[in-house]
């Protein structure tokens, strides 16, 4: 597959929730490129919006920790139960550079279906549930800068804006190629 530019703060489809997913029978390329992309990057994480596709759809890999043996896609997420606490440095591909951090539930409970269509249900803990929140933040439009205080963003306002501007940009030139938006 290819490896396609990860979509950066201050693109406007990072801002719309998701789409669901119905045609189930595209995903294997899409998720190919989502891999792609993100070993690339060098992420765990990676949501479908992040490279311009309006699709309820992240993959996750944390295979370099005891947490998981192996690769995992989501389809039509929705957490639906979470307890706990705690809080860790995040990081985003859409936000290089910039870290945070950020309070969330130590574990959820996900419903989710997998690329063949089956249906689950699986409570996550640890790093896996806080990398499912952060890419579930993703499908429904939130960035790890809405998790965070003013105060919090003021050692990063320079690099912020300019990572802003630069996708505004970006985003305006490919709206003008295409005659309309990608999403």
């Amino acid at each position: 597959m290819s490896v396609q530019e990860i979509v950066k703060y201050g693109d406007p489809r990072l801002r719309k929730k998701c789409a669901t997913v119905e045609d189930f029978k595209i995903l294997p390329d899409i998720v190919n490129e989502m891999y792609d992309s993100m070993y690339e990057a060098d992420g765990i994480g990676l949501a479908a919006n992040q490279i311009g596709y309006d699709l309820n759809l992240f993959i996750i890999d944390i295979t370099h920790t005891e947490e998981a043996d192996e690769p995992a896609e989501f389809v039509n997420g929705e957490i639906v139960d979470s307890r706990g606490e705690s809080a860790f440095s995040e990081g985003c591909l859409s936000v290089p550079g910039v870290e945070f951090e950020i309070k969330r539930p130590e574990f959820v409970t996900l419903k989710y279906q997998k690329l063949d269509g089956s249906k689950h249900k699986t409570e996550f803990g640890g790093l896996y549930a806080r990398a499912i929140q952060h890419e579930m933040d993703h499908l429904n439009g939130i960035l790890i800068i809405d998790r965070v205080s003013s105060v919090a963003k003021l050692p990063y306002k320079t690099q912020l804006k300019d990572i802003k501007e630069r996708a505004e940009i970006n985003y305006s030139e490919i709206k003008n190629i295409s005659g309309a938006a990608v999403l």
